[in-house]
């Protein structure tokens, strides 16, 4: 293929991090229906990108990027199956009665056996094959039988194309650990058989990813990984490109607009969460003049789409709250009666005791320190949760009850692992040990920690 005079070394690894991120998943799923094999199509992938490292720097980078790694992959892929065959016909000319004995057991009537379980796909690849494939492999990744740590490895790793590294930083494992954690969910992929299919109740399996997508967004927006950054803009980032790309192969589904309106609400603010030291600022303190307006129309805009399809849903209902908060001028304008409905909605529509502390500290902003303690204390399942003990402590403290506070405070900080929740919670402990200052600032209302 034609190729580029060879470009910086910058400008490569650029171009090897895009093709990775934006076509791995859509070659891999094109050739996983190609071959019936998950295992050798994420093989071939990776051999593929592994030849771009070696040889794009010395060579330069191919005009059609994308069209280069189908190409290698899939002669890749052949080679892979070549050497495979050939092995097994070394084997039976060295030691034909164990041929013999695997024939037999396969019962196939002498065709080499082999160790992979081909992926059943539909008939009918639709109108858009390729867009079926990427929502056949997005769906395969979130399926039910796997485990939700599993669902999220394979979602970053075959169709976000983040390596192992990468997300073993993220989610704060070593990369043994989460190399092994994939091994075995592919393996299991394999030997349970399960279809590389689009299943006849798509809502109920979309719920899976759209949670494996939340999930990743949230370990970004206030990240647990290896790094230190209290935020992850690339695990933010990736979680609203895969989102925006389920929306797109299925684009009238108001649940994926309502979780891609609030992914990108929350996206808005990103620049603002934290201070120059990088310690988390909350909610109510951040400077509202650097939140990204573009970014909160075209979530309105997304939002809109999505209450107009009439099907109320969990992540509808979020976005809506974090619209309230991204459209308000100012803290003291927030519509907080308007969010204390939608979090009784919310509870309502879910039962989660994490929406019940929400809803709580809504409340307590409405009505109250009391009223929304009222709420937190008659709730029960949240001992281990920090952020109920962190927004107990605010309204305690609000309340003019600083002992209490400054022992919700405690137990708030030693129930997470984030070290700057711990330094913020801290510093909250301390401030509410104090008598107020005496001035204009000194009755203002706190929102409670963790809304952030």
């Amino acid at each position: 293929m034609p190729a580029e005079a060879a470009p910086p070394a910058d400008d490569t690894a650029a171009a090897l991090t895009r093709l990775a991120r934006e076509e791995s998943g859509r070659v891999l799923a094109l050739l996983a229906r190609r071959f019936g094999d998950l295992d050798l199509a994420d093989e071939a992938v990776q051999d593929a990108l592994t030849e771009a490292a070696r040889t794009w720097g010395p060579r330069g980078v191919p005009a059609n990027p994308p069209g280069w790694l189908l190409a290698v992959a899939r002669r890749k892929a052949i080679d892979r199956l070549r050497r495979t065959s050939s092995a097994w016909r070394r084997t039976m000319a060295a030691a034909p009665e164990l041929a013999a004995d695997a024939m037999s057991a396969a019962g196939d009537g002498g065709a080499a056996p082999s160790h992979r379980r081909p992926l059943l796909v539909d008939d009918d690849p639709g109108d858009n094959p390729v867009d079926d494939d990427r929502l056949r492999l997005m769906l395969l990744c979130c399926h039910p039988a796997l485990g939700r740590e599993a669902q999220t490895a394979l979602t970053l790793r075959l169709v976000g194309g983040l390596s192992v590294p990468e997300i073993a930083a993220a989610f704060l494992l070593s990369e043994a650990t989460l190399a092994q954690r994939i091994v075995r969910a592919k393996r299991k992929i394999r030997d349970a058989g399960i279809p590389l299919r689009i299943p006849a109740d798509l809502d109920t399996r979309i719920e899976v990813v759209l949670s494996v997508l939340y999930l990743v967004f949230n370990e970004g927006y206030l990240s647990r990984g290896h790094s230190g950054d209290v935020v992850r803009v690339d695990l933010v980032d990736e979680a609203v490109r895969l989102t925006e790309l389920l929306g797109e192969l299925v684009p009238d589904h108001p649940e994926v607009l309502g979780l891609l309106a609030l992914q990108r609400f929350h996206r808005a603010r990103l620049a603002t969460r934290t201070d120059a030291a990088g310690e988390l600022v909350l909610l109510e303190d951040q400077d509202r003049a650097r939140w990204d307006r573009a970014e909160i129309a075209a979530a309105n805009a997304v939002l809109h789409r999505a209450i107009s399809r009439m099907r109320p849903g969990p992540y509808q209902l979020q976005a809506v709250i974090a619209g309230y908060h991204a459209n308000a001028p100012s803290a003291a304008a927030t519509d907080w009666p308007a969010i204390a409905a939608a979090y009784r909605q919310l509870v309502a529509m879910t039962g989660s005791p994490v929406v019940q502390v929400n809803h709580a500290v809504a409340v307590a902003m409405v009505d109250g320190a009391e009223a929304g303690l009222a709420v937190l204390d008659a709730l029960a399942g949240v001992d281990g949760y920090h952020l109920f003990h962190a927004a107990r402590a605010e309204l305690l403290a609000r309340a003019g009850r600083p002992a209490e506070a400054a022992a919700a405070f405690t137990r708030a900080r030693a129930l997470t692992d984030n070290p700057a929740e711990q330094r913020h919670l801290a510093r909250r402990r301390q401030e509410a040990e104090q008598p107020p200052a005496p001035g204009p600032g000194a009755g203002r209302r706190v929102t409670p920690s963790g809304s952030s």
